[in-house]
C-alpha cells in the first residue's frame, strides 16, 4: 500500500514534517509512505494556466493519483491552513469531477504549540478535502503543545506515537475498503 504524505509547512524542520517522518517510521513494513516536499514549487492557482498545467502541479496530481491514500499534516496559521497547502489542494481538486482527489482516502493531522492542536486548521482542511471529493477519515489527530513532544527533530511522545500508528492503520483500512468496493464494482 502506498501513502502520499503532505506537510502543510514549508519549513524544513517543521513539526508537521516531523509527524510525517514518524508516521513513515511507525508504518507496517508493507506500507510505503512517500513524503512530498515540493509544496513550495507549486505556482499560485490560476484558471488561465489550466490548459497548460505547470510541471510541479502535474507532478503533484500524478503522485496523488498513484497513491492509495493521503496523509496530510498541517500547522495552524491565523486559525486556518497555510496558503501553500490550500493552493496545492486547489490545483489537485481540478478538473472538477475528475481530479486526483476525487474518491481518495485522506487522514488529517494538525499540530500546534498551542494546546488545541490546530483544531481550526484541521476543520478547514477537512472541509476543503471533502468538498474536493476526497473520503476523509473521521478520526482526527490534534497534536497540541507539539513543541513539547519532539526532541532533536524526533517525535518522542509515546502517546502521540501510538495515536499516529492507529491513525495510519485506520487510513489503511479505509483505503483497503475503497479498493475492495472498486474491485467488486468492476
Amino acid at each position: 500500500m502506498r501513502i502520499l504524505a503532505i506537510s502543510g509547512s514549508l519549513r524544513r524542520d517543521s513539526y508537521s514534517s516531523g509527524l510525517l517522518r514518524a508516521a513513515r517510521e511507525l508504518a507496517a513494513a508493507a506500507v510505503e509512505i512517500e513524503i512530498y516536499d515540493d509544496l513550495a514549487e507549486i505556482a499560485a492557482f490560476n484558471e488561465d494556466l489550466e490548459e497548460s498545467v505547470p510541471a510541479a502541479v502535474a507532478d503533484l496530481r500524478e503522485r496523488i493519483a498513484a497513491a492509495e491514500a493521503l496523509l496530510i499534516a498541517t500547522p495552524e496559521y491565523n486559525g486556518s491552513i497555510p496558503g501553500a497547502l490550500k493552493n496545492a489542494l486547489d490545483w489537485a481538486s481540478r478538473p472538477y469531477g475528475e481530479a486526483a482527489l476525487v474518491g481518495k482516502p485522506v487522514a488529517v493531522i494538525g499540530s500546534s504549540p498551542s494546546p488545541f492542536g490546530a483544531a481550526w486548521a484541521q476543520e478547514h482542511l477537512r472541509r476543503a478535502l471533502s468538498l474536493s471529493g476526497s473520503v476523509v477519515l473521521e478520526r482526527e489527530l490534534k497534536v497540541g503543545r507539539v513543541d513539547e513532544r519532539f526532541e532533536d527533530g524526533e517525535l518522542i511522545d509515546l502517546g502521540t506515537r501510538e495515536e499516529l500508528r492507529e491513525l495510519v492503520g485506520e487510513l489503511l483500512e479505509l483505503a483497503a475498503a475503497g479498493a475492495t468496493e472498486l474491485g467488486a464494482a468492476a
